[in-house]
Formats: C-alpha cells, sequence, structure tokens
C-alpha cells in the first residue's frame, strides 16, 4: 500500500538539512531502485523552485510499504530526524487516483 510521509522542518534548519542531504536521498534513491517510490521532494519556504536562504518548510514522499508500522520505522530512520530537520512527521496511508 502507498503512504504519503508529511514532514514539518523546524525553523531555521536549513544548514542541518543540508548536511545530510546526500544520505536522506540515498534512502529515498534505495525505495526508487526497488520501484517503490512515487514521488518525494521539499516544500520550498517561498515561490521559487530554488528558494536559496529561504529554505524549505517540509518535505513530502509518497511510496509504498508493506504496512503503517513498516512506513513508520522508515521514516524514522531517515537522517533528517536524527539531524534534528523535521519538528512533525505525519504519516497516512494514501491511495493513489491520478495519474493512472
Amino acid at each position: 500500500m502507498l503512504y504519503a510521509i508529511i514532514a514539518t522542518d523546524k525553523p531555521n534548519s536549513l544548514s542541518r538539512r543540508l548536511s545530510v542531504r546526500a544520505e536522506h536521498l540515498a534512502r529515498l534513491e534505495v525505495l526508487q531502485d526497488q520501484g517503490r517510490l512515487v514521488l518525494a521532494g521539499p516544500h520550498p519556504a517561498i515561490d521559487s523552485i530554488d528558494p536559496g536562504d529561504a529554505g524549505f518548510t517540509g518535505s513530502l514522499i509518497v511510496a509504498e510499504f508493506d504496512n503503517l508500522l513498516a512506513a513508520q520505522a522508515w521514516a524514522g530512520a531517515d537522517p533528517y530526524i536524527t539531524a534534528d530537520v523535521y519538528q512533525q512527521v505525519e504519516i497516512k496511508p494514501f491511495k493513489q487516483v491520478f495519474p493512472k
């Protein structure tokens, strides 16, 4: 089943985010290589693809996991958690309707 991982960054966390970004992306690449990643990316803090020093307000990941506990375990091990980037992480089952 698909799950949406919706994370909110702590204020002023851009430097911590950047310090572990490579490790964060490596975990997403594993999901992608396994064919389990639907989409992933950050929410820019301003209306720009490259927000520069404004940074990001959080992230969205939609991926396939066996169950909610597996999605929670995966999200809980993310480098952005251990680096204290995320203030809150919400995980919800997700039903993809589009694209078909």
